[in-house]
């Protein structure tokens, strides 16, 4: 009996666009925000995992609004970040400015493209 070895095989077939090639056009620079005494870092809006945004906009604005700050804060920030009391008013500054830094209009999806 012989031994094989797993090789990876390579795709050499055409294909019509390359998304490991696309790059971002726009510095994603994460955004720091000071509230509640210390400081929170929010992963650039157009850098986050689309699919959980995905998941959570499945329940309106407010839950995809929730969404992406929970997975711009990662899981760790998130939790400490939901034990501070959040005024209304506060959630859309934060959330009008954290748009703003991404470079994301009024409406627009963090997975939209400016094109």
């Amino acid at each position: 009996m012989t031994t094989r070895t797993a090789t990876k095989s390579s795709d050499d077939q055409p294909f019509d666009f390359n998304l490991d090639a696309v790059q971002s056009e726009v510095d994603l620079t994460p955004w720091r925000v000071h509230w509640d005494g210390r400081r929170w870092e929010f992963a650039h809006m157009q850098d986050l995992d689309v699919w959980p945004l995905l998941e959570a906009a499945e329940g309106g604005d407010v839950e995809a609004m929730v969404g992406i700050f929970r997975t711009a804060l990662g899981d760790k920030q998130w939790s400490e970040f939901r034990k501070v009391r959040l005024p209304q008013y506060k959630m859309k500054a934060l959330f009008d400015a954290y748009r703003a830094h991404s470079g994301v209009s009024e409406g627009e999806s963090p997975a939209s493209s400016d094109s």
